[in-house]
């Protein structure tokens, strides 16, 4: 990774650049690497595609922010997924964000539980209920696709990332996320989402440096030091509020600077997230000539066929003739 210097009088791309971005940093001394993820259009653009609750509408675009930044930890080359499935009001959300940087999600959730519910901000036992938070990773079909499940066990999103985290002996890590509706001048309103993560590095990695050198491993007199290092980082992470998180006026880099000048941390270059969905007719067209005839029949239409992509609502009409036609040929 390039190491940028974001506080030179020039304007930067790093400086420039405040939404829709995942900004890497490091504390070398500490050997622990972060991230921040903030997300303007991309968010908004997902969320608005369906006509959410607000209560809805926060928890996905919370979900995003935070898929976004676990993805950013991982190597891989395919697609990252984080998933809930519940017995609550939402029944299941799922993110998925793929290895270039391309994000797409959805809500499933009860209208009359959801709207029942008198809380705006209602913990996870109240709106999702119980079910399990899953983590996976697909590189394709030569590859063997890894997958880590965990019960959802905490009041907010992030505390049950920490449930896993506390669980897995590989990841240890500290995180925030918060999203939020925000009105511009112009009185538009608009959704916003960010998340702080700091991950630990492990002991094989904690010995090279973010561009993948070699360094010297910590002596033993300096484990402690390490150590008092990795809890101060942990308050840091728990002192960013949620308007810092999510605020267009505070660049990324210096919420980095806010929390952790001090550490000697080291910020490296931006990397770009977009909303894309990889839904398409050709897609849509397979899964109906699988069907069974008797399911095309309930399907159909005014004699069309109509797939909608729950991930980006977009409608794939065809006609029922024609699909049948194609069964048979």
């Amino acid at each position: 990774m390039t190491i940028y210097n974001p506080r030179m009088t020039t304007p930067t791309r790093l400086q420039i650049a405040s939404d829709d971005i995942v900004l890497p940093f490091q504390i070398d001394p500490f050997a622990l690497r972060g991230r921040v993820v903030r997300l303007g259009a991309v968010v908004d653009t997902i969320v608005k595609r369906h006509a959410y609750p607000p209560v809805v509408a926060r928890t996905l675009a919370e979900m995003i922010a935070m898929g976004a930044a676990l993805a950013a930890t991982l190597k891989y080359d395919g697609v990252f997924t984080l998933q809930t499935k519940s017995d609550g009001a939402i029944r299941m959300m799922v993110v998925d964000v793929t290895s270039g940087g391309a994000i797409r999600g959805y809500a499933q959730f009860d209208a009359g539980r959801v709207a029942a519910i008198d809380d705006p901000q209602p913990s996870v036992p109240k709106l999702l209920g119980a079910g399990y938070l899953a983590f996976t990773v697909d590189q394709g079909s030569n590859t063997e696709r890894y997958q880590g499940i965990v019960e959802l066990t905490g009041a907010t999103l992030a505390e049950c990332a920490h449930h896993y985290f506390r669980q897995s002996e590989q990841f240890e890590a500290g995180l925030k996320v918060a999203a939020a509706e925000t009105r511009g001048s112009d009185g538009a309103t608009a959704w916003r989402a960010g998340a702080l993560m700091v991950q630990r590095l492990p002991s094989d990695d904690a010995a090279g440096s973010a561009e993948g050198r070699p360094a010297a491993a910590p002596a033993l007199g300096a484990l402690d030091e390490i150590e008092e290092g990795w809890r101060r980082a942990m308050i840091l992470v728990g002192s960013a509020t949620a308007d810092e998180l999510v605020d267009p006026e505070l660049a990324p880099w210096k919420l980095v600077d806010r929390l952790f000048l001090s550490e000697g941390v080291k910020i490296f270059r931006p990397h770009d997230l977009v909303h894309a969905c990889r839904c398409s007719r050709a897609r849509a067209a397979t899964v109906l000539r699988a069907l069974p005839r008797a399911e095309l029949d309930e399907l159909k239409t005014d004699g069309k066929l109509i797939v909608t992509c729950e991930f980006c609502n977009a409608d794939h009409v065809f006609d029922y003739d024609d699909v049948v036609q194609t069964q048979t040929n």
